[in-house]
């Protein structure tokens, strides 16, 4: 009965318990409870944030691991990935709030050298593609920091270079472009992200996602006030695409390192849908008779962009039915359906206890997929 069975489990991580591999374990250790025999292909996925250079190695990708500069200029070990000529590279891997000390914030001060290091990397392994997973960041510098670690100088008064940081920019008095690796105008680089934001002004990335990185309110006048001052700076240098770029989608994403790329020449991509071709999703949803998504926590924010709708939209034009699984599900039914996804089974549904389903997230998912499997398998 169940020979022509075979599910894809393309989902999310269930961020601070489970990563989008471990997902797809449990999950496929929950169903063949039940389908001992049932053919399952596991696609971890990532929408360019925290996530996407392991979704990517999860898929096929080489890890190529490296020491670079972290978000406060300490060395880390960050990593990207590479299949052939394309290149996965995550500014979290380097810039991320996971690289900052528990408890410790450096809002105005915190920079995005070591994403650009990671870039140059990439280059230096032969990409003629790169796909630039934005998102999580510790930054709010506008790619200042990016572009500098590219070959990019930014000067005050005096001609010596500005502090790192969003704050630093303030002083700057002059952009130089001109050192700017040059292998950068022979890629394809495609910005990855959910965040369509500008650069500043109400929506920019200082007011949205400022205080995500302990931004004061005044930071967050501090950090609009530099990043409209770098713009200004840097069209003296470039000519009226710094000022177009400013304004375009994308460039406040991740503290304004979307507005560093879209200056290298980047193209700007919802991340989910980058991802998915580059993970290879058509081919294995074309095999598939069911789609298993999800993440943490199923809310509003999954419906902008986020992997398990991107997913969803995905699955339901290819006429497949698709479920999702949860930690947390705030959505009605009636949303889901919009969304695409027949019905969410969050960890909730089986263990009402939260911080239950937080610290054994794995033993719990595996017996919401044994559900799964009762209702749509058996």
């Amino acid at each position: 009965m169940n020979e022509n069975r075979r599910v894809l489990i393309a989902a999310d991580k269930f961020k601070g318990s489970l990563t989008a591999v471990q997902v797809a374990e449990r999950v496929t250790a929950g169903l063949r409870r039940v389908v001992p025999d049932l053919t399952v292909e596991a696609l971890p996925v990532a929408d360019g944030g925290d996530g996407t250079v392991d979704a990517a190695v999860a898929a096929g990708f080489e890890r190529r691991e490296m020491r670079v500069a972290g978000p406060l200029g300490q060395k880390v070990t960050a990593a990207f990935a590479l299949r052939g000529d394309t290149a996965v590279v995550e500014m979290a891997e380097a810039s991320g709030l996971q690289r900052l000390p528990a408890g410790v914030f450096a809002p105005l001060t915190a920079s995005t050298y070591g994403s650009g290091e990671l870039l140059r990397a990439a280059l230096d392994a032969g990409a003629r593609t790169i796909v630039f997973g934005v998102g999580g960041s510790a930054t709010t510098d506008g790619g200042a920091g990016m572009l500098a670690a590219l070959g990019a100088r930014f000067l005050d008064e005096d001609g010596d270079p500005v502090s790192p940081g969003g704050g630093g920019l303030a002083d700057l008095a002059r952009a130089d472009l001109s050192g700017l690796d040059p292998r950068l105008s022979e890629v394809e680089l495609v910005l990855a992200s959910d965040v369509d934001n500008p650069l500043t002004g109400p929506k920019g990335a200082p007011a949205v996602y400022g205080p995500q990185k302990g931004a004061s309110p005044d930071d967050v006048e501090t950090l609009d006030a530099a990043l409209a001052h770098f713009a200004k700076v840097l069209e003296a240098a470039v000519g009226p695409r710094a000022a177009e770029h400013a304004a375009a989608p994308g460039a406040g994403a991740a503290g304004g390192i979307g507005y560093g790329a879209l200056l290298l020449g980047a193209r700007f991509r919802p991340g989910i849908e980058v991802m998915l071709d580059v993970l290879g999703f058509a081919p294995a949803l074309e095999r598939a008779t069911l789609v298993i998504t999800g993440e943490g926590s199923l809310d509003e924010q999954t419906l902008h962009g986020k992997a398990p709708a991107g997913v969803a939209a995905a699955s339901r034009a290819a006429g497949r039915t698709v479920v999702a699984v949860c930690g947390r599900l705030v959505l009605p039914e009636e949303t889901l359906l919009r969304a695409g996804i027949e019905r969410a089974y969050p960890l909730t549904s089986v263990e009402p206890d939260v911080a239950r389903c937080i610290a054994d997230a794995g033993p719990i998912l595996e017996r919401v997929a044994v559900r799964i499997a009762e209702d749509y398998l058996g």
